[in-house]
């Protein structure tokens, strides 16, 4: 043991042997690079500005090797980030090339088509030089609280609505800050200083990702990340395509409702083949591209499609390049899972966090115990912008969370997204942010969806303005008229709402604004259900009548059993 605490390191020279990593310190040096991520993760944590990322837990820190190709991430980075940070670099670097690149330059973009999506999350990239050679890039990603234009809102009609668009450029010339882009960046937002901060978190980040690598190198012995990347990219294919490999061959469909835009609703329709340890994801013959911003680009469709297969199908081993590489994803062009530029974009998740249940609907039908039921993402957001009572601006989003759907064995868990892992983090330091006061967040009964196994609860939240002036609010909400469908007999969830104290009810995708003392309650959805309600086991349902998830009258409408 090292005097640091940590496990002392193999012998320099013999991480190698003549047949490649042996096993064991494979496993060592694959955990190693997963802390350097995570390790990456706490530092941007620790010095954001912004709730978003201290808080809401947007954001991903992602260690690549010289050829861009995903090494490790941290383990609690935001999954919309999965896999994606590698294309953006492919797009940064067809800008600046490699030939290009000196030790201290970070490269920036937010281009949706680019990076994740939507304007508001910014990638920074920077490679990493051992002994005058390239060796790796860290980057990292996370979700600002204003990239300008008409906040986080649905009811944009074209990207340039939006706020402002970043295309691949330096922000850092070895060590040097661009001021013009900074300068540029700061002039067209609401909260600057936030908005830099997170920015710089991000470079902080960087910065420590390369630092533990190089000691990481140095302690191992090894030259460059070239054998060892190679390697654990094998390794993450193996085991996905192992897991592809143990269905049976086939194609199943599923498709998904989603409220759209006022009365023009959306539909995905998903059909995933299995052929040998290959599977394709295909989503021809959903609705196309929207005039509003609920356009999902085909990175984020790609994110949302990868990830919740690596959940069902290899959870356990740590995701990397290899593990998506046995998957395709398909969407046609000019739909709202692939939009032409320039489509809105700023409400994505709206479309995009509903992929999960369609594929998990497809796969139901031929492994039904892997998969669960869908969950109530996405959840109502309201963003809220303005001037507090010192004639500070604040811009401020509650990510909460509705119930995520039960499967085989288990119940969903309560207001816990899914697929997504952000959250509305501590009440008392959003109400430190903004003038808002949130004065009751509660789990709701009988929300979560009937079934042997229960979906999991949505909540309840009220909140009331505190400001002297009024405030605008973006509400960015779906779920209203398709609450989240069960699985295998389970019923579904409850539907969201959204409405003011008066009970007049907020566009779900408009903007408005929220006078001093008005009071918005918010009921986020429950999950799906899971199997035949009567089959549900009599001392679960006790339980769930004794903590007051289900009411009696709960119990006799989708039970029925008299409580």
């Amino acid at each position: 043991m090292r005097s640091d605490g940590r496990s002392r390191p193999p012998p320099k020279g013999e991480c190698m042997r003549e047949t490649g990593f042996d096993p064991v310190t494979l496993q060592i040096l694959w955990s190693r690079l997963i802390s350097i991520a995570d390790e990456a993760a706490a530092a941007l944590l620790r010095t954001s500005f912004s709730t978003i990322v201290r808080e809401s837990n947007d954001y991903a820190t992602v260690l690549m090797d010289a050829e861009g190709a995903s090494l490790a991430e941290n383990s609690t980075g935001i999954p919309s980030f999965v896999g994606l940070l590698p294309r953006t670099l492919k797009h940064m670097l067809a800008e600046i090339p490699v030939e290009e690149l000196r030790p201290g330059d970070v490269l920036i973009t937010n281009d949706p088509w680019m990076a994740t999506g939507h304007l508001l999350d910014i990638t920074t990239v920077s490679p990493v030089f051992r002994n005058g050679r390239l060796i790796a890039f860290a980057g990292a990603t996370s979700h600002m609280p204003d990239i300008g234009g008409v906040l986080w809102s649905a009811d944009c009609q074209e990207v340039y609505e939006e706020g402002i668009r970043i295309l691949p450029t330096k922000l850092m010339s070895e060590g040097k800050e661009n001021r013009e882009l900074v300068k540029m960046i700061r002039a067209n937002v609401r909260v600057a200083d936030q908005v830099m901060g997170d920015v710089a978190a991000q470079v902080t980040a960087q910065h420590v990702c390369a630092r533990r690598l190089l000691e990481f190198l140095d302690d191992t012995g090894l030259e460059d990340l070239t054998a060892l990347s190679a390697e654990l990219q094998a390794r993450a294919d193996a085991a996905m395509r192992k897991a592809i490999a143990a269905l049976p061959d086939g194609t199943w469909r599923h498709v998904i409702h989603a409220d759209g835009y006022e009365d023009a609703e959306t539909r995905i329709e998903c059909a995933v083949t299995v052929a040998g340890d290959t599977l394709t994801v295909d989503y021809e013959g959903t609705s196309p591209q929207v005039a509003r911003g609920l356009n999902s680009v085909m990175n984020y469709t790609y994110a949302y499609t990868v990830y919740p297969l690596k959940c069902a199908l290899d959870p356990d081993t740590p995701r990397n390049e290899g593990s998506y590489r046995a998957v395709t994803v398909k969407a046609p062009e000019g739909s709202i899972l692939n939009p032409r530029y320039p489509a809105a974009v700023n409400a994505r998740h709206l479309t995009g966090l509903f992929l999960s249940g369609a594929i998990y609907g497809a796969l139901a039908q031929v492994v039904p115990g892997e998969v669960i039921a869908d969950s109530a993402s996405p959840s109502p957001r309201p963003v809220v912008t303005g001037r507090d009572r010192r004639g500070d601006r604040f811009s401020q989003v509650l990510f909460g969370s509705g119930g995520m759907g039960a499967g085989e064995g288990r119940d969903g868990l309560n207001a816990t997204a899914f697929p997504t892992n952000s959250g509305s983090g501590s009440v008392e330091a959003y109400e430190a942010s903004c003038p808002v006061l949130i004065w009751r967040k509660d789990l709701l009964p009988d929300s979560g969806g009937a079934g042997q196994w229960r979906g999991g609860l949505g909540q309840e939240v009220e909140l009331e303005v505190m400001s002297d002036e009024p405030v605008r609010l973006s509400l960015i909400a779906d779920r209203m008229k398709h609450p989240a469908e069960g699985l295998v007999q389970g019923g579904s969830g409850a539907p969201a709402l959204v409405a003011k104290q008066d009970g007049t009810k907020p566009h779900p995708k408009g903007r408005s604004m929220l006078q001093p003392g008005d009071r918005l309650v918010m009921h986020y959805g429950g999950g799906g259900g899971y199997g035949d309600p009567r089959e549900r086991d009599p001392a679960a349902l006790r339980r769930d009548l004794e903590d007051g998830y289900v009411t009696p009258e709960g119990a006799r409408r989708d039970y029925g059993v008299d409580a």
